[in-house]
């Protein structure tokens, strides 16, 4: 009796807390991602400087971006949230799954202000650094001028004082993301930051050394350079006076130039005409310098030909730079061309030669373009591949596409017992976020509890459970409190029946008390 008191005593006081609601709305993020959240997104963290809004129209396909991984990469961290660490009390707790429950239901604005409050009243909460980023996220699809900006001040605070913060590493896309948004409203400060993004951090270069006529080698960020100012200049220009010069630059291949072809390829790529695609392919394939080449194979992302695709392919088959597969890769998921498809799809099989990187970039953006072919392409893939990162990568971009026959796959993943049970637990917790199916209909889950043999499954339905707002939901976990011989799990379950608002809590805990 006593046990019993201290047991149920010690989460009664949980009932004030507002009810857990789904988690589906955030499926359709990525993250960031696409921006993935969207897995990543990394590719958008190569955006070139812009400086005039008229010349940012090449921008839009970016902006199309799905909401993922990225922030791809980035919802797939939400499954941390069946960690043990999640289902300890914390003071925020309360104000976190308000917070969660305004974001879901798409009010945004008041989101912002829930995530707002926590790092205010609960510096030192779990929930606190992770706050800035959602409460960023959450500005930032209220879309407005004022928001956009108070979401990079989040950003860089919780850069600053919560640097471990689990989600620090998609803010990096998120900011590329917002940045992006204000460039394309003619923000030029977000232009120029754009441009420092574009450039992949490098090591320490050695002072560069003076030509004959002692002029130093041009830094492509330094605007106080009046070559590269001179370069910036040609963004206000129209393209038939402006393409020519740049294609000048451009055919330079000099070490002490490399600078100004850097800066040249960004800004050819905002302009239009028929040498454009042309120079761009030569740059990407001829140019000495691994920067220039790297850019503009990202940029040809905005060029939609055959001929772009066809060079994109020979680059993704014959390169040996990583990073530049990589920007091929994105640069392919961004064309509309079905022949696009088919080269990811070949790449991503292909049995030697691909880095796991560059797989599970393609992965991630294969989720993100969807349709039937792709979605019993990356199922397929699945059985093929040994790589539990991968698998998980394959699971992730299947729950983001949705529809039945992909939640009815994910189910199979979590029922195999012959699938390691990390891939077990990830398809279940995510074929639970996708309620619109039948395969996640909560009479389906609530009925897999009593077939499931192992902990860890149970475990990780009971958090399911806890995330869906039907009244099933509940009283599965009530049902788990009354009934469960496990007593970890029935303290599992009776946490989650702590933060529900409804009145059956609220019964069931008094009772517990009182026996």
């Amino acid at each position: 009796m006593n046990a019993l008191y201290s047991l149920f005593a010690a989460v009664a006081l949980t009932v004030q807390q507002p009810a857990v609601t789904p988690l589906t709305a955030l499926a359709q993020l990525a993250n960031t991602a696409p921006l993935t959240q969207l897995s990543s997104l990394s590719a958008l963290a190569q955006l070139s400087q812009t400086a005039s809004l008229a010349q940012l129209s090449n921008l839009s396909a970016l902006a199309q971006l799905s909401e993922l991984s990225t922030l791809a990469g980035d919802l797939e961290s939400l499954g941390a949230l069946i960690d043990e660490d999640t289902r300890q009390q914390d003071p925020a707790d309360s104000l976190w799954r308000a917070a969660r429950s305004a974001f879901n239901r798409g009010d945004y604005a008041n989101a912002a202000t829930l995530f707002g409050d926590i790092p205010r009243r609960y510096a030192d909460s779990r929930y606190a650094g992770d706050a800035h980023y959602w409460g960023a996220f959450s500005l930032y699809r209220v879309g407005d001028d004022p928001s956009l900006r108070r979401a990079l001040t989040l950003l860089d605070t919780q850069k600053r004082r919560y640097p471990q913060a689990r989600t620090t590493r998609d803010a990096s896309t998120l900011r590329v993301r917002i940045l992006t948004a204000l460039a394309r409203g003619g923000d030029q400060a977000a232009a120029q930051e754009l441009a420092q993004v574009a450039q992949p951090p490098q090591p320490p270069q050695p002072a560069q050394p003076q030509i004959a006529t002692n002029t130093i080698c041009p830094n492509a960020d330094d605007d106080d350079d009046m070559r590269i100012a001179a370069l910036n200049g040609l963004m206000q220009m129209d393209a038939a006076n402006a393409v020519p010069i740049l294609k000048r630059v451009l055919a330079k291949r000099d070490p002490c130039s490399a600078g100004l072809r850097r800066k040249a390829v960004f800004i050819l790529s905002q302009k239009h005409g028929e040498d454009v695609e042309n120079i761009l392919l030569d740059v990407a394939r001829n140019d000495p310098d691994r920067e220039v080449r790297s850019q503009a194979v990202f940029w040809l992302s905005q060029v939609p030909s055959d001929r772009a695709v066809e060079m994109l392919d020979s680059i993704l088959r014959t390169s040996t730079d990583e990073e530049i597969q990589k920007k091929a890769v994105f640069a392919l998921s961004q064309q509309q061309n079905p022949r696009a498809g088919e080269i990811l799809r070949a790449y991503a099989e292909r049995p030697g030669g691909v880095s796991d990187e560059v797989r599970a970039e393609i992965i991630t953006w294969l989720g993100q373009r969807p349709g039937a072919e792709n979605a019993a392409f990356l199922r397929g893939l699945y059985a093929r591949l040994t790589d539990e990162d991968l698998k998980a990568k394959v699971i992730f971009s299947l729950s983001q596409q949705g529809g039945d026959e992909n939640a009815r796959w994910l189910m199979d993943i979590a029922l195999n017992e012959r699938e390691p049970i990390e891939m077990r637990k990830k398809a279940l917790f995510w074929v639970g976020q996708s309620g619109n199916t039948s395969a996640a209909s909560i009479t389906a889950l609530v009925g897999l509890y009593d077939r499931m043999q192992n902990t860890e499954m149970k475990e990780t339905l009971i958090f399911v459970y806890s995330q869906r707002s039907e009244p099933e939901a509940l009283d599965k976990l009530i049902d788990i409190v009354r009934h469960e011989q496990n007593k970890e799990l029935r303290k599992k379950a009776l946490f989650w029946v702590g933060q529900s608002h409804d009145p059956r809590a609220a019964r069931l805990l008094e009772e517990l008390i009182n026996q």
